[in-house]
């Protein structure tokens, strides 16, 4: 028993271990990115505090009405918020590389459509995505590696698949897995990439519909958050004594509600967050 109960625990700190010690992926050249993680900057940490600081500076007043408190308060928000800020980012970098994929997809069909080999497709390309998306673009960063490697000898279905494991893109694995398959045995790559291109395009879609669909839930969501602060404010103004007051009774109905109103809204962005 008992040492059944020490592997136990032993797998369980293995399992610690390896999300502690998460090495990012670096790419066939050593220069690829890791889209799994997301590196806060200067600017980052900067708007996630000053967030979190005020919106607990101002929630804190309104219902305690002390300075301490609020500023307390403000000062625990602005230190987790940037924990959440970043898995925010992580999400709109994954989302925009998406976007840049699609459009990668439909450089690639152009000239695959010309008559062009792969190394010719991917050259232009990379002309395409900088013109659209300027130099700095993580798409044109990652073409600009397959460029680079596909001069050093490197198979493309190999440059493919490392950038889909970096990207955490199910589009870019499914379509570097079809591409090696077709690459290899002389299957039509003009019409490979087209349905992958329409297969994306026709998934973006749906979520933008989706999206639309619950953009007003999503706002009332927003708003039933705000509208606590508000009601307490109003109180306060008509002379209520309890919304002024900090007795224990009070004290320990006031932090129930904001702990009630957090949890309602953790879990109505979860339900409101409806992947494809």
């Amino acid at each position: 028993m008992f040492g059944k109960k020490k592997e136990k625990q032993e797998k369980k700190h293995k399992k610690k271990r390896q999300k502690e010690e998460y090495q990012e992926l670096r790419g066939l050249l050593g220069v690829g990115k890791d889209y799994h993680v997301y590196h806060m900057k200067r600017r980052d940490y900067l708007a996630a505090w000053g967030i979190g600081f005020a919106g607990g500076l101002v929630v804190m007043f309104a219902f305690f009405n002390n300075a301490l408190i609020a500023l307390i308060g403000g000062i625990v928000c602005a230190k987790f918020l940037p924990k959440y800020y970043r898995e925010y980012r992580k999400k709109k970098q994954t989302e925009e590389l998406r976007n840049q994929f699609k459009d990668l997809l439909e450089s690639l069909t152009s000239s695959y459509s010309a008559g062009q080999n792969t190394v010719e497709a991917f050259s232009d390309a990379y002309s395409d995505m900088v013109s659209i998306y300027g130099e700095g673009a993580d798409i044109v960063t990652e073409v600009q590696i397959i460029c680079t490697g596909l001069k050093n000898n490197i198979n493309i279905e190999e440059l493919l698949l490392d950038f889909a494991k970096r990207s955490g893109l199910d589009d870019a694995m499914s379509f570097a897995n079809v591409f090696e398959v077709c690459n290899r045995q002389g299957g039509d790559l003009k019409r490979i990439v087209s349905e992958t291109r329409e297969i994306i395009n026709d998934k973006i879609e749906i979520e933008m519909e989706i999206e639309t669909m619950l953009s007003g839930s999503k706002n009332e969501l927003n708003i039933m958050m705000v509208m606590p602060v508000i009601i307490v404010v109003m109180l306060k103004g008509l002379g209520t004594t309890m919304a002024g007051t900090n007795t224990p009774a009070t004290v320990l109905i006031k932090i129930v509600c904001i702990g009630i109103f957090g949890l309602a809204y953790v879990m109505g962005r979860k339900i409101t967050d409806i992947k494809i």
